[in-house]
């Protein structure tokens, strides 16, 4: 594997990651993620770095994300058990930090990963759901029912 490709794939995880913060659906961007870092990482072509913490923690509950540096991108992961023993806690995220604005479709983005992982993530089909349709009931004998307000008098 050589570095444009290895870039190619950052980029996917970049667009990826991107869509995913501002998805409504977004387990399979997410997984998809996970996977394609996970196996760069295990490929010896990203390394974990170190811990954040999380910038708005849910329930005010503080915690920490792994950091991960592929080519010259960043990006935060949940972590494992042995990345608290095995990693430094670099403390509150570095907001001047930013990864390079690069462009890819979600499209190309998608499948450059799966095509990497081998296989798509296990993601429950949607189920579309309709709003049960409403009956409309005809309203009989509207002859003979007058309203004063409606009709002035």
């Amino acid at each position: 594997m050589n570095l444009h490709s290895i870039r190619q794939l950052t980029i996917a995880i970049y667009t990826v990651n991107r869509h995913a913060k501002t998805a409504p659906d977004n387990k399979e961007l997410y997984e998809l993620k996970k996977k394609a870092l996970d196996k760069l990482i295990s490929k010896g072509h990203a390394t974990k770095i170190g811990l954040h913490f999380v910038d708005n923690p849910k329930f005010s509950k503080q915690h920490s994300t792994t950091l991960v540096r592929c080519c010259d991108f960043q990006f935060h992961m949940i972590p494992e058990k042995e990345d608290f023993t095995s990693l430094p806690h670099l403390g509150q995220q570095d907001q001047t930090s930013r990864n390079p604005q690069e462009r890819m479709s979600v499209r190309t983005a998608r499948k450059l990963l799966i095509d990497f992982i081998g296989v798509p993530p296990k993601i429950n089909p949607k189920k579309v759901s309709r709003p049960p349709k409403k009956s409309v009931h005809k309203m009989q004998n509207t002859n003979n029912f007058r309203s004063s307000y409606l009709d002035g008098r």
